[in-house]
């Protein structure tokens, strides 16, 4: 039996925090939470000095890190973003992809059914994220012009038949045929999205009454407030505050959207219906200077400064290359979010939103032992997927045998 314990750490629930905690796993799962010190015979003991101690973080939402884009459609490319990922706390993902060819789908998707099967080292992949190609032109944001197009039904029923690995889909639900697609796209059990769109309410209201129950980067090429034939009318922004129940996800690196504003969605929609995403392209995790969004066949030249990725002309933002531990120390440091609820928001709200609240995003007996070890500045010290350490920091919390 492969037993860990994890003492004297900072452990960080989903409503509280046991100061002085163990936690004790077995086999890759969780197995006992407590806030006394607890004997574990037989197990690997981590001692984690007083540093926090958090369940995995979960980005549904990333487009590769380190260098790999998951456009390339290579095993390696899966891997080694999953690899980087960890280092920076996350111990699952949501591979997404941009628009492109269908082609470059079948591709990517086969990349990534081989890569789940092996992945040993870094974080989990939990499924697809499809970010189009049924997209508003108007707000494209740096999606590809050339593959934005509506949704036809004999299409988006081959590329279910191609992958059962769609966990998630993103599009605009103004456009002709998105209503279908939605409800299709339900049945398969795809979480639907809305991306890159400039509906207005009206419209905003009837998608959600068919099955768009989340949106896709808060703020970021989306309608808001707009005139029509002179009167004001809202747009995905403000329907997505009006809308209770919608969950919706934002960019927290301090600059996609600024600390006003992520203060503004914490107090309107919450922890529990606001989700922390990198939308992280392949300079995740890496320098500044040139990068490619997209793959290395068809993608667009960017440059990365600033702590962001822009279009070649600096005119708009071209991705984001934050990883997870900036998002929660975003929060945390510059929105002023209490710790326990920014930890909430990538890790029990993107799980309960995903589906995967039930193996995932506490730590709790009998859930998947993914778990982070952080100081107080959100530096990551250790990372565990699945029971095993995936990630330790030069100077890790020492093993006692």
């Amino acid at each position: 039996m492969d037993r860990v314990k994890i003492f004297n750490c900072r452990i960080i629930t989903p409503c509280r925090m046991l100061e002085r905690g163990t936690i004790v796993i077995e086999n890759g799962c969780i197995s006992y939470v407590s806030e006394k010190d607890v004997p574990a015979e037989d197990a690997v003991v981590i001692n984690a000095y007083g540093n926090y101690v958090a369940p995995g973080f979960i980005d549904i939402h990333t487009h590769g890190g380190g260098g790999y884009d998951f456009m390339d459609a290579t095993v390696e490319a899966y891997l080694g973003a999953a690899e980087v990922h960890a280092q920076y706390g996350t111990t699952s993902i949501v591979p997404t992809t941009l628009t492109c060819t269908n082609e470059e789908l079948r591709r990517s998707f086969e990349a990534f059914r081989k890569a789940k099967a092996i992945n040993r080292k870094g974080a989990d992949l939990i499924g697809i994220h499809l970010e189009g190609p049924y997209f508003s032109p108007e707000q494209k944001g740096a999606q590809d012009p050339r593959y934005i197009r509506k949704p036809l039904k004999e299409e988006y029923e081959r590329i279910f038949e191609w992958s059962d690995d769609i966990v998630r889909w993103s599009a605009a639900p103004e456009i002709e045929g998105a209503m279908e697609f939605c409800r299709y796209a339900r049945k398969k059990g795809a979480l639907m999205s809305i991306g890159h769109s400039d509906a207005i309410g009206e419209e905003v209201a009837e998608a959600f009454e068919n099955g768009f129950t989340h949106v896709t980067h808060l703020y970021s090429a989306m309608s808001g407030v707009k005139r029509i034939n002179g009167l004001r009318v809202s747009g995905v922004i403000e329907s997505a505050f009006l809308i209770d129940e919608m969950t919706v996800e934002v960019i927290a690196d301090g600059i996609h959207i600024p600390p006003d504003l992520l203060k503004l969605v914490y107090k309107i929609k919450g922890p529990s219906r606001t989700v922390l995403v990198t939308d992280s392209m392949r300079a995740a995790g890496m320098g500044e200077g040139p990068s490619i969004l997209g793959s290395l066949r068809d993608g667009v030249e960017v440059i990365v400064e600033d702590g962001v990725a822009k279009l070649p002309g600096r005119k708009a933002f071209a991705g984001s290359v934050a990883t997870a531990d900036r998002l929660v120390r975003t929060m945390v440091k510059s929105a002023g979010v209490p710790l326990v609820d920014a930890i909430s928001m990538i890790t029990a709200t993107p799980a309960k939103v995903i589906g995967i609240d039930d193996k995932k995003g506490s730590l709790a007996a009998g859930k998947a032992a993914d778990i982070v070890i952080f100081d107080q500045d959100i530096n990551i010290l250790t990372t565990i997927v699945k029971g095993k350490t995936v990630y330790e920091r030069e100077q890790p919390p020492v093993k006692l045998a």
